[in-house]
């Protein structure tokens, strides 16, 4: 049983589901069962608009079966568009008048579109422990009133061709609590990662989940997890927000003061305003240095993975003495130990590489942004963290001093366009390409986080509460592998590496590697020791099983091939059982579709059409060869496809199979509901048609 059963209170979005049966005798009435709250004055509006494409208006009554259980009954009125009128009464409520709207950044764009491409991409989570007492009403009061001083949790994409931002007036906080004995915690945190983000629906900015024993005094500590989109905060915004949380905790959760300033707005008008001729000209010359790298192998070695595929997390610490003289000897050389890291995965790269003599290696920084001439914005919870490409030269016959200042300075000249997104540098670089060959060299991020004061933990240890020190699960990117490192508080250095397993075999000798030469080279001289000697202290540390690095494996990218017009997202439960549709609609996520197969129960197959692919004709022909007698018994589109949902379950029954139900949905319900609606109307199919094959 998957932990979000036993969720409470369930989230509180309201929305409605449509289902209706098509397969009743001609003249008889059309019912659409309406799974939601009853807005009156919606079903009117709804009707009038859909009567414009109906040959008569029909006559209309509702039946009400309980709180949120209705029946609007349509008088016999052939041709009359159920799909549009489906898709009209489950179109999500516009944002009051006054919410203010703005375009997104590129970044956000960026974003959006690869996790749209890909599910369960750019999900990063964040956990801590809590030890002592804990009012589950005061924390939830808390989290409120930081969702109502921050504007960047009220903030959702819109749908549509061209996304905008919406930053709605009032948005619940959504806070969960979990019994202890629900499920494990890394069941939890998988889970709860699977479940993944909507950025489109408003509230989802932040899930705040907690497990917590014994309430409100357990005798074990409670486990928190936060879960977030990258295109709508980052993980130093979560950090921000985690503290102005403690600071509402402590003040009986009321955060004194208004609303945030600078706010995400106020950086999009900052870009909005800021001139990129600089930027574009200082890309250029890097794309330069980049393309005589571009055949450097890659670290990835298989294919992307399917959707939610779990990311694998690989951690090293060096002990705090370690960190310490790493420190020390960066600083001696006028480097700082990010910059050492840099240099470090520079030399791991060469060797996998193979070369002999000087070459240039590329691969990607994480930048958090936050550097520019914006008053506030070091404090703005927002996603602002991008990734740079830094193109250096590594040649054995020079010393390590030299590589620490070309990597240095070069870190430093990009210093200043660090604000620019992944494909704006792509574009300004080189246009005339898709990929760039820092892709594939993975992703370093020596994380600058914020502290909490020593105010604010000594404050939370009079009211006998100790939090322990937040940590990130980073999320599953377009790239191979990151490297997350950061400083815990008793002065050590952990490396974290985020993978998906299935594309890069030997992280945890690349690791390995990485901690070998930190904590090696601060006990050399720069100026005198060789990249060379470093090579070799590889070689003999590999050759005594010390450490070692995945062999180099040239991988050609290849080119992504067209979508299927039929795509099976989850296969039958025997021979012979029947299938459920679902319609892929403009704007809508692939992983709502991917979360919907998965929580689904019943034996069906589960298969997505893509409308756009061919003639919808051809959603017959693909059943027949996934199923014995191709039988649908329930079509489903997000809210938006329900006019060409509609028109597959016409095609499927004048094909001569039986007349599936029809399902529409707003994309803001639960999973788990709206796949519990699609078995009812699977079932209600097969018994109304009999043979069923459940």
């Amino acid at each position: 049983m998957t932990a979000a059963r036993h969720v409470w209170p369930p989230p509180s979005d309201e929305v409605t589901t449509v289902l209706a049966d098509l397969g009743r005798p001609p003249h008889q009435e059309t019912a659409l069962e309406l799974r939601g709250p009853l807005d009156r004055a919606r079903i009117e509006a709804a009707l009038d608009h859909a009567a414009v494409q109906a040959p008569a208006a029909p006559g209309h009554r509702i039946e009400h079966h309980g709180p949120g259980h209705h029946t609007l009954c349509l008088t016999a009125c052939d041709a009359y568009p159920v799909g549009l009128l489906a898709d009209l009464l489950t179109r999500p409520a516009a944002a009051s008048p006054g919410s203010p709207r703005v375009p997104p950044t590129p970044l956000q764009q960026e974003l959006l579109a690869e996790a749209d491409a890909r599910p369960g991409l750019h999900v990063e989570q964040l956990t801590l422990s809590w030890h002592g007492p804990l009012d589950t009403a005061r924390f939830r009061a808390s989290w409120q009133s930081v969702t109502d001083r921050e504007s960047v949790l009220r903030t959702a994409f819109d749908d549509g061709p061209e996304p905008l931002l919406t930053v709605h007036e009032h948005v619940t906080a959504d806070v969960r609590f979990l019994p202890a004995a629900s499920t494990a915690w890394a069941d939890l945190v998988e889970t709860d990662r699977r479940d993944g983000v909507d950025p489109r629906r408003p509230g989802a900015a932040l899930r705040v989940t907690v497990m917590a024993p014994g309430l409100p005094h357990g005798a074990h500590p409670a486990r928190v997890l936060l879960t977030y989109h990258h295109a709508l905060l980052d993980g130093f915004g979560a950090r921000l927000l985690l503290r102005e949380f403690y600071r509402a905790y402590l003040a009986h959760g009321r955060l004194p003061g208004g609303e945030r300033r600078p706010g995400l707005p106020d950086y999009t008008a900052w870009l909005g305003r800021h001139d990129t001729g600089p930027a574009r000209d200082h890309w250029a010359r890097v794309a330069r240095t980049a393309d005589a790298s571009a055949h450097v192998p890659p670290l990835a070695t298989g294919p992307a993975g399917p959707p939610h595929a779990a990311p694998e997390h690989v951690r090293l610490r060096l002990p705090a003495d370690r960190a310490a003289r790493l420190h020390a000897w960066a600083t001696r050389w006028g480097g700082t130990e990010s910059v050492a890291l840099q240099a470090v995965w520079a030399v791991l790269l060469y060797r996998a590489r193979g070369a002999r003599g000087a070459a240039p290696v590329s691969f990607r920084i994480g930048a958090d942004g936050r550097g520019v001439l914006l008053d506030g914005v070091e404090n703005m919870p927002a996603p602002l963290r991008t990734t740079l490409p830094l193109c250096v030269d590594v040649d054995p016959f020079t010393t390590v001093a030299t590589l620490l200042t070309e990597v240095r300075d070069r870190v430093l000249d990009m210093t200043a366009y660090a604000w620019a997104s992944p494909g704006q540098v792509r574009a300004w670089a080189r246009p005339e390409d898709v990929t760039d060959p820092a892709d594939d060299g993975g992703l370093l991020v020596f994380a600058s986080l914020p502290r909490h004061p020593d105010s604010v933990t000594e404050a939370l240890a009079g009211e006998g509460v100790r939090v322990g020190p937040p940590d990130t699960l980073a999320a599953l990117t377009t790239l191979p592998l990151t490297l997350a490192a950061h400083h815990e508080p008793d002065g050590s250095l952990v490396l974290t590496a985020t993978y998906a397993p299935s594309r890069l075999p030997g992280v945890a000798d690349l690791l390995a590697a990485s901690a070998l030469l930190l904590s090696e080279l601060p006990y050399t001289e720069a100026d005198t020791t060789t990249v060379a000697d470093v090579l070799r202290l590889l070689s003999t540390a590999a050759a005594t099983g010390a450490t070692t690095t995945p062999p180099p494996t040239p991988r050609v990218r290849p080119s992504a091939p067209p979508a299927p017009p039929l795509e099976v997202l989850r296969t039958a439960g025997g021979p012979g059982t029947d299938t459920v549709c679902l319609v892929r609609g403009a704007g809508v996520p692939r992983s709502l579709y991917d979360r919907l197969a998965g929580a689904y129960r019943g034996p069906e197959a589960v298969l997505l059409l893509h409308p756009d692919a061919g003639d919808p004709h051809i959603l017959r022909q693909a059943v027949r060869t996934l199923a014995d007698d191709g039988r649908v018994v329930a079509v489903f589109g997000f809210s938006g496809s329900g006019a060409t949902a509609y028109e597959t379950a016409r095609l499927v029954a004048a094909a001569g199979g039986r007349t599936p139900a029809l399902v529409v949905s707003g994309t803001a319900a639960g999973t788990q509901e709206l796949a519990r609606t699609l078995e009812t109307a699977a079932a209600r199919t097969c018994a109304r048609d009999g043979g069923s094959q459940r």
